[in-house]
Parts: structure tokens; sequence; C-alpha cells
């Protein structure tokens, strides 16, 4: 029998229904801890052999449990040569935005202290201006706000301070909730709406309800002068190694302390924070996000209609599978850092994955794409393959998504993927 999409969706659903759900192609939940990972050092030292990256550190978790930690190469290599450890301090850059930023964002949510469909102007009156008060958080979270990618660099600032006139100062580009663009203006206004909503700065705030909870005791913005030799240093700007201070300009511009990026940590407290995602909010009896608010920010929350699926702060792809390019980009999410980071979570399979390089030491010339993405393929070959019931089955919140998308592809068979409908 051959069954439509949306019967396909209709079956499944019914099988959710009665609590019965299909078994994962491979049915071996613990398949990744015996799994040969060992192409991961193969992988990294082609790319330091290629001079793409210094030096790395690899983390996987599955079902609870590292499976795979190493570091390799060097941090630093002049004046003196400083090997990576599974130890040291990356600049996460843009990793900012999901596990400080959105994390917080959505503790307030919680708290009912924010809207996520509310303007951001009714948290921060001035951000309305020029335009701008129609923009709501939600749209920020997922870059459709219409903000540009970043501050406008004829437009002078300096400090924090500066950078709060500056943001008011910006027009969008494009009508919120119409276009795609990933801007760095819309977590730095979020990093404020933080401070203003909660009272606290964002680097206290996260210490205190984020950090300190979940133990992630090398986590943090403007990492002290101590620490500096265990810290990663990124590039050469104006002639001095930006070492133990954020790479990014703006954030470095307002302080070290920005929504967008800013933030430090290494790959054991990143896994920490994973597994927290994948326990649905809470690890060690430390509950940091509510179980629901874990799946808001991780199904598609895009405008409807809209082809770049974006989550609450996340990207989203598919799960980790052998058949992964087969499937629908939904289930897993992750996000990238400009220095050379990577944080990927698939529920589906209880699997992350952390990459960290230094990839603009020293001169920004690096490139850690070709890592991550060969790592990621890696140890999805490792995994089974899956059908789309099964991903749903795992993550029930996709249901209504596989269903529109379906009704989608069958009414119109010749649409493009990105033209089909995406909210939840």
């Amino acid at each position: 029998m051959i069954w439509s999409a949306s019967a396909r969706v209709l079956a499944l659903l019914a099988l959710l229904g009665t609590g019965t759900l299909p078994a994962q192609a491979g049915g071996d939940p613990e398949r990744l801890h015996r799994a040969d990972l060992s192409g991961i050092a193969r992988i990294v030292h082609q790319e330091i052999g290629a001079g793409r990256i210094p030096g790395a550190v690899v983390l996987v978790g599955n079902e609870e449990r590292i499976v795979y930690r190493q570091a390799f190469g060097f941090a630093a290599l002049r004046p003196e040569r400083i090997p990576m450890t599974v130890g040291t301090l990356f600049d996460l850059a843009s990793l900012t935005k999901v596990v400080a930023t959105t994390t917080a964002i959505m503790q307030l949510v919680e708290q009912g202290k924010l809207d996520l469909d509310a303007p951001a102007a009714r948290y921060w009156p001035a951000f309305g201006e020029n335009g701008k008060r129609a923009i709501t958080v939600r749209e920020m979270l997922t870059h459709y706000s219409g903000l540009a990618p970043d501050l406008n660099p004829e437009v002078p600032w300096d400090g924090y301070r500066g950078a709060l006139r500056a943001i008011v100062a910006e027009k969008p580009v494009a009508t919120p909730g119409t276009r795609y663009v990933y801007s760095d203006i819309n977590f730095e206004a979020l990093g404020e709406i933080v401070q203003r909503v909660s009272g606290e700065p964002l680097d206290g705030y996260c210490a205190k309800h984020i950090f300190g909870p979940l133990n992630m005791r090398k986590t943090g913005f403007r990492p002290p002068a101590r620490e500096r030799y265990r810290i990663a240093p990124t590039e050469y700007l104006n002639g001095q190694l930006r070492w133990g201070e954020v790479h990014d300009p703006t954030a470095y511009r307002m302080g070290g302390v920005s929504g967008h990026a800013g933030l430090f940590s290494t790959a054991d407290d990143l896994a920490t924070f994973a597994q927290m995602l994948l326990n649905g909010g809470i690890f060690h009896g430390a509950r940091i996000l509510d179980r629901y608010s874990v799946e808001r920010m991780t199904v598609p929350q895009s405008p409807p209609g809209k082809g770049r699926l974006r989550g609450l702060g996340w990207d989203l792809t598919a799960p980790f599978a052998a058949n992964r390019d087969d499937l629908r980009p939904v289930g897993a999410y992750d996000h990238t850092g400009f220095t050379g980071t990577l944080l990927w979570v698939d529920p589906v399979s209880k699997t992350y994955v952390i990459v960290l390089t230094n990839r603009v030491y020293p001169f920004g010339q690096g490139n850690a794409g070709p890592l991550r993405e060969a790592v990621v393929h890696l140890v999805a070959s490792r995994l089974g393959p899956l059908t789309d019931a099964e991903v749903v089955a795992r993550r029930p919140r996709l249901a209504r998504y596989y269903a529109l998308v379906s009704r989608c592809r069958e009414k119109t068979p010749a649409v493009l993927h990105g033209a089909c409908p995406s909210p939840l």
C-alpha cells in the first residue's frame, strides 16, 4: 500500500495517541557508545595540516554520557607554543546568543515578565524609534525583525551606552516579519531588554540564573586576567593580539558584554548546557528552563510561509542519522560562532556535538567550516537511518509542522520546500 504524506502523518498521530511508537531503524539506543569515532582525529589533523585551524577541541555526547572528548594541536603558536587541552577556554562568539541571551529571555517569559509577541519597545521604549515600534521579541529571536546585520559603521559611538544610542538610531532594512536577516542588532537589543526587565546586567543575570545553578564554573563574560594562558587567543587586530578579550568588534566596543557575543566557555561546560536541554531544561536537580520552553525554542517559529526555518534563537536542522541529508531540516538544532565554534543538539538521537576552535588565530584567515561539517557528518554516519515518522515520534510537537508541509506539497507538488508553511 502506498500512503500519501498526509496519510502517513495521520497514521503517526494515531500511533502517538495509542502510545505505540515505531522503533528507530537500527534499534540500538546506545549505538554511538560503541561506534568508531577515531575518524574525528583524522579530520582535525587534516584541517590543522591544511592551515585552516591551529587546533581544536571536539566533544560528543550521547544518551547522557560523553562518548568522545579530545584536544588537538595548539591554542597559541607564538611567542610560545601552548598546547590545546580539553579545558581550554574559547571565545564562543555567536553561541552567546543561544547559551546566554535566549536562555535568559525564555526564563523571563516563563516568569510572565516578557511576552514573545509583544513589541520590544514595550520593554525598551526608545528602541521603537525610527520605524522599529512594531518589531516583536519573537521576530528578534528568529531574525525576522528586518534589522540590519550589525550597527551602521558610519555612525560613531563608544561604550555600552553609545551602542544603545546607535541601536535606537537604526532603521529596519526590511518590513518586520517579511524577510530573514541574520542580525547581531537583534541580540544586542535583547541583551539590554534582559537587563531592563530583570533589573540585572546580562552578565550578572546569566551567572546567577544559568551558569551558577548548572555549575558551569568556567563560563562567563570578561574572564579574569589570571585565566589568560588557559584561553585560546583569537586575532591580531591593530597590531595587538586579542587574548582573553572578546574578538567581536561591536561587543569589544561595548565593554565585553553583549547579547550577541562576549561569552567564554569550555567544551565540558557546554556539554553540561547541552545535556540540560536534552533533559528538558534540568540538570542534576537544577531546573533552568521549563520543558515547554525548550520545545518552543527548538521547533519552527519563523513567520508563516517563510523558507528559512528558525527556532527561538536556534537554527534548525535535520537530526543525526545516516540519511540525514534526506530528512527535513527540523528535529535537531544548532548554532555556530564566528571564531570557529559549534554547538549541535539532537533530541531525536539524544546526541550533541561540540566543536571549539580559534580559526581566526592569528590573522583571521582560517576556516572552521570544513571541520564542523565533517565532524557532524561522521557522527551522523555512525547512527542508523531515520524516517519522518520516527522523527515525529520522538518530537511530537513537530507533527503539525510535518502535516502542514505535507499538505502544501500535495497541493503544489512542484513547490519548493521553502515555500511551504513553517509555523508551530
